[in-house]
């Protein structure tokens, strides 16, 4: 069935295109232009207009007032939707553990062999916090909380020094790996029968002990695990 065949690898390509045309959205949070996005994807104008009218539709990409083309809240909503349970349950506790700190806390997911972050929360105590946003990605074996998911794995061969003691440790410790100057305590949230598939972070920028700050992250991630098992 030649035809069968032609128009599903025809949509295949399609979906694939548009699902690059919201990565390259995600890299340029300040939009870019269909001429942009073209040259970008390497295609055409008319191609780039095909892609983005039913991201539109479904509000996946907004168009502004000045024609640049930026990520839209459908995706927000789609994301709240993923891991649903974890979500709401992490969140809650890095409220507390936020505001004890005086830190800024976070939720990050194992997505193959990269770190997503879901969720952060900002002290509402501290006039001086790091603010980054959900969504960053960067590799595995990299930061506090990638550190922390891979040591609530089993050993990799070659696997970082690093990674080896926090599993023994139970927290992982990194600093200066994503953002200039900051420090992030990792932990594994564990859940019984579960493989390991995200951890909490504290991070801040002051020269506090990380070792007198682990206590309650390895607390909450715990609380979190328990709430989960």
């Amino acid at each position: 069935m030649p035809g069968v065949t032609e128009r599903t690898s025809g949509g295949s390509q399609t979906l694939e295109r548009g699902l690059r045309v919201l990565r390259v959205l995600a890299d340029h949070p300040d939009g870019l232009s269909v001429s942009e996005l073209a040259a970008a994807l390497e295609t055409h104008r008319a191609g780039i207009y095909r892609l983005l009218s039913p991201l539109v539709d479904q509000r996946l990409v907004v168009r502004g007032a000045d024609g640049r083309h930026v990520l839209g809240a459908g995706l927000i909503e789609l994301a709240s939707r993923v891991r649903p349970r974890l979500q709401e349950v992490a969140v809650a506790e890095l409220r507390g553990l936020a505001d004890e700190l005086r830190a800024t806390t976070a939720l990050t997911v194992r997505d193959g062999e990269e770190a997503v972050v879901a969720a952060v929360v900002e002290p509402r105590n501290s006039d001086m916090h790091i603010s980054y946003r959900a969504g960053l990605r960067h590799r595995l074996d990299q930061a506090a909380s990638g550190v922390a998911i891979l040591a609530g794995l089993p050993p990799r061969e070659g696997e970082r020094d690093t990674i080896r003691a926090a599993r023994e440790r139970g927290w992982a410790l990194t600093s200066n790996e994503l953002l200039p100057g900051a420090t992030g305590v990792g932990v594994p949230i564990l859940v019984p029968g579960r493989e390991c598939e995200a951890a909490i972070t504290a991070v801040w920028t002051d020269g506090r002990d990380p070792q007198a700050a682990a206590p309650a992250v390895v607390a909450a991630a715990r609380a979190i695990g328990a709430a989960l098992g």
